[in-house]
C-alpha cells in the first residue's frame, strides 16, 4: 500500500511539473503575454487535466514571481520590470565574473574540449532563430561553466535566477534578430579565455557580456512601460 500511495504521490508532482512547464513555456515564448488573466478552467482544458496540478502549478508559479494576483481579475502573467530587471543583472554579473575566473583557474582542460560542443548548438539555434532553442542553449553554455568552476555555492546562487532569465531572454529574442549572434560571438570569447587559463580576462568579458546583455534588455522594457504608460494615459483621458 505505501508503495502505490508513493507512485501516485510521484505522478501527481510529474503531473504539476508538465503543467507547470506548459504555462511557463506560453509565458516565456509570448503565447501568454504579461497581465494575461490565467484561468484555471480553460487552462485544465488546454493541457487535458483536472483543476487540481493546474492549481497547483500556478501557486508554484506566483512563489517564483512568474504570475502575482491582480485585483478582481485573479492570477495574471506578472509583467517584466526594468528595475527588477536591472538589480537582477547587477547581482548575475558578479556571479558570472566569479565563474569564469573560478573555471579558468580550476579546469582549463576540460573548458577547451567540452565548451566547443556548446558553442556550435548555440550558433545553430542562432541561425534557426528558435527562441526555445536560444534559450536552452544559453542556459546550457552557463550551467557548463559554473559545472566546471567547481562552486556549489555559486550553482545553488544563480540557480533561481534561471527562470527570470528565460523570460527576459524570450522577451527580447523575439524583437531583435541580431542580437543571438552578438550573444554567441561574446560565449566564444569567454570560451576561449577559460580555455586558455586566463582567469583575469575570462572574468572581464563575463562582467562585459553580462553588462552588455543588461542595456539591452533594462532599455527594451523601460520603452514597453512608457508605452504601457502612456497608453494607459490616453484611455483615462477618452473616458
Amino acid at each position: 500500500m505505501a508503495g502505490e500511495t508513493d507512485a501516485r504521490s510521484l505522478t501527481r508532482h510529474r503531473l504539476v511539473e508538465q503543467v507547470y512547464g506548459a504555462i511557463f513555456s506560453e509565458i516565456t515564448e509570448g503565447r501568454l503575454p504579461p497581465n494575461t488573466r490565467l484561468i484555471q478552467d480553460e487552462l485544465a482544458d488546454a493541457y487535458g487535466v483536472s483543476r487540481q496540478p493546474v492549481q497547483q502549478a500556478l501557486l508554484l508559479l506566483r512563489n517564483h514571481g512568474i504570475v502575482r494576483d491582480a485585483p478582481r481579475r485573479g492570477l495574471v502573467v506578472a509583467p517584466l520590470e526594468a528595475s527588477f530587471v536591472q538589480n537582477l543583472y547587477e547581482v548575475r554579473g558578479v556571479l558570472e565574473g566569479l565563474t569564469s575566473r573560478l573555471a579558468a583557474e580550476r579546469n582549463p582542460a576540460r573548458a577547451g574540449r567540452e565548451g566547443p560542443p556548446l558553442v556550435a548548438a548555440g550558433r545553430a539555434a542562432a541561425q534557426t532563430g528558435s527562441v526555445a532553442e536560444l534559450i536552452a542553449a544559453d542556459i546550457a553554455f552557463h550551467r557548463f561553466l559554473g559545472e566546471i568552476a567547481e562552486n556549489p555555492i555559486i550553482v545553488e546562487t544563480a540557480a533561481p535566477h534561471f527562470n527570470h532569465l528565460r523570460r527576459i531572454m524570450g522577451e527580447v529574442l523575439r524583437e531583435d534578430e541580431t542580437m543571438p549572434a552578438r550573444i554567441w560571438d561574446e560565449h566564444a570569447a569567454i570560451l576561449e579565455a577559460i580555455a586558455a587559463g586566463d582567469a583575469e580576462t575570462a572574468d572581464r568579458l563575463s562582467r562585459q557580456h553580462i553588462a552588455r546583455a543588461a542595456t539591452v534588455f533594462v532599455e527594451r522594457l523601460r520603452a514597453q512601460e512608457d508605452a504601457f504608460a502612456e497608453e494607459a494615459k490616453s484611455r483615462r483621458v477618452r473616458r
